[in-house]
């Protein structure tokens, strides 16, 4: 980090987040400058909480703000579109929670938007900053994993009790937490899909977006390449522990996701099978806020809370602190936005017309041509007969 340039930073949505303001504040790039929320009351008591004065309740009154550089979004999933561009077109750098959007439309609304502003825009997902995804990279790219043949993901989680607009919503819409791992280990790009659906959520569910399935699966084929993932995901009617995964099968090395929520993450050495303790990788991070990469650090005492997605997922595996650096990096120009606009669609689109293959019974469906970028994909593609000294390592070095 070379630039002393500090960024003022908005953040609209204070449920999820909340999460990421003490961040902004002590990150030397970063001045927490304004909030948004529709809620008065929550927007005061956010306010108050934290000690920023800035404060709205209309989102436009926000933009409206030229002290603002950045606009971080944290709303319902369904006004990502419209925020993502307005902001875009308000001249504001923006960083969004996941998905991109709900629809192929939406998600090429907000790639034409940035290209024509020349904008930063980052989809923010959690799980390509987790210390378990950082972990399996620095093994890919040191060669360790060898040539890698297979990606295996998935995404279970109970949406009971959370807002009526994630009831009967096609497992697929919101896929990215499963898919974004798969094709950011290389720098893969989605070229088609193939889904099935399984299973059906309550009756009851069913007609608010015109799904019947409980379960979708997905193989992936990626461009330019001879390597495919397998992603499985579901809301509602099935019995199994919150869990994100995901597997990548090298000819050397291979990593597997725990089963249980405690249990151990295995890594295959050929056939032998070992524990493995993922690090911590806050050494990468500024030293103000390296300590969020750990629990427990969004409050003190008996009364501290998290939202929900923080407490069901884990504490999303340390990831927050490192979307909110990589985010003001891409703006300050020290390093590129990940992913950007046209990653972040391809990653979403995949999800999105996943569920529109499993509806037309397995079809294979191309991502549009928009979705793919120019630049080529970070690959460590060894040949599988090439062990360099790997039967005399360790288990992960």
């Amino acid at each position: 980090m070379t630039s002393e340039r500090v960024l003022r930073v908005g953040i609209v949505g204070l449920e999820f987040g909340a999460e990421f303001i003490p961040i902004y504040q002590r990150h030397p790039n970063a001045e927490m400058y304004a909030i948004c929320q529709r809620t008065e009351s929550k927007l005061n008591e956010v306010g108050d909480k934290f000690g920023i004065d800035v404060r709205y309740t209309d989102y436009d009154a926000m933009l409206a703000d030229p002290n603002i550089d950045v606009i971080h979004i944290n709303t319902p999933l369904q006004l990502h579109a419209d925020q993502v561009v307005a902001a875009l077109e308000a001249g504001k750098h923006v960083g969004c929670t996941i998905p991109m959007a709900t629809s192929v439309e939406d998600c090429r609304r907000i790639v034409e938007a940035q290209q024509k502003s020349g904008l930063t825009y980052m989809m923010m997902e959690t799980t390509l900053y987790t210390r378990e995804f950082l972990f399996v990279q620095d093994l890919y790219r040191s060669g360790k994993l060898g040539k890698v043949q297979f990606l295996r993901s998935s995404h279970h989680q109970d949406m009971t009790g959370w807002p009526s607009y994630w009831d009967g919503m096609p497992p697929m819409y919101n896929a990215t937490h499963a898919i974004g791992p798969t094709l950011g280990l290389a720098g893969y790009q989605a070229e088609s899909v193939q889904c099935l659906g399984s299973g059906s959520v309550f009756d009851s569910m069913k007609a608010q977006y015109g799904s019947p399935y409980a379960v979708e699966s997905t193989h992936i084929r990626f461009l330019d390449s001879e390597v495919g993932a397998e992603v499985t995901r579901h809301l509602w009617a099935v019995a199994r522990e919150y869990r994100e995964s995901f597997d990548v099968y090298g000819a050397v090395r291979s990593f597997e996701w725990s089963q249980t929520e405690s249990g151990s993450h295995k890594i295959y050495l050929g056939e032998d099978v070992h524990d493995v303790e993922i690090p911590d990788f806050a050494s990468r991070l500024p030293e103000e806020i390296q300590a969020f990469t750990r629990g427990g650090v969004y409050g003190a005492g008996e009364d501290a809370e998290s939202h929900r997605s923080f407490v069901q997922g884990g504490g999303h595996g340390g990831s927050h602190p490192h979307l909110a650096h990589h985010l003001l990096m891409a703006v300050l120009g020290e390093e590129e936005a990940y992913p950007n606009a046209v990653q972040g669609a391809n990653i979403t689109c995949a999800g999105i017309l996943s569920h529109q293959s499993a509806l037309q019974g397995g079809e294979i469906i191309h991502l549009p041509e928009w979705t793919l970028s120019d630049k080529k994909p970070f690959l460590v593609e060894l040949d599988q007969e090439t062990r360099p000294g790997w039967a005399n390592e360790t288990a992960v070095l």
